[in-house]
C-alpha cells in the first residue's frame, strides 16, 4: 500500500491514471489518514462494503440511466400520487 500526502496529490493528480495498488492519502500535518483509494480494475470494494447485506439486494442488470429513471418515477409516484 502506498502512502501519499495531500500536497503531493495536488501537484501530481496523474497518480490515479495507472493505479495498480491501494493508496492511502495522509494529512501530514495532523498525521491522519484522509482517504483510501482502491484501483477499480484490480478488485471491487463493493463486496467488502456490502457486509451482511450482500445477498439481500438482487442485481437487476440495469444501466445507471435506467436506475435513475426508475428512482425518479418512484419519487414522482410518491409525491404526486401518479400511477404507472
Amino acid at each position: 500500500m502506498l502512502s501519499i500526502g495531500i500536497g503531493e496529490l495536488q501537484r501530481n493528480s496523474s497518480i490515479f491514471n495507472n493505479l495498480s495498488e491501494e493508496i492511502q492519502i495522509v494529512d501530514k500535518r495532523r498525521k491522519k489518514i484522509v482517504a483510501m483509494v482502491y484501483p477499480v480494475k484490480e478488485h471491487s470494494v463493493v463486496d467488502k462494503l456490502a457486509g451482511k447485506y450482500r445477498g439481500k439486494v438482487a442485481n437487476k442488470g440495469l444501466s445507471l440511466e435506467q436506475i435513475k429513471e426508475e428512482a425518479m418515477m418512484e419519487a414522482m409516484r410518491e409525491k404526486y400520487g401518479l400511477s404507472s
